[in-house]
């Protein structure tokens, strides 16, 4: 399944840990590196709410929103990468 990394040009928090999406058929788990390991979270794909992009003038951001209140926003990703993530979790 598909794996989805955040450019490092696109914020100060990208550059040296960029974010990443790992989409597998039950899950969407979203890895925030860290100077010491990383914080992963993980929604279930049938738990997802909505998905949607806030864009920038280059990059964009995705969020997830799961039923329970959940929130995970994966920042910096290309406008076409972040269409192309909501694309693929809503359908």
């Amino acid at each position: 399944m598909p794996t989805y990394t955040a450019s490092r040009i696109s914020s100060d928090d990208n550059t040296l840990f960029p974010d990443k999406l790992e989409i597998d058929p039950m899950n969407v788990t979203c890895y925030k590196g860290a100077v010491f390991g990383y914080q992963s979270t993980v929604i279930a794909r049938q738990n997802i709410a909505s998905v949607y992009v806030s864009a920038g003038i280059f990059f964009a951001d995705v969020v997830i929103e799961s039923y329970g209140g959940h929130r995970v926003a994966a920042r910096g990703f290309t406008k076409s990468k972040a269409r192309e993530i909501v694309h693929f979790l809503t359908t």
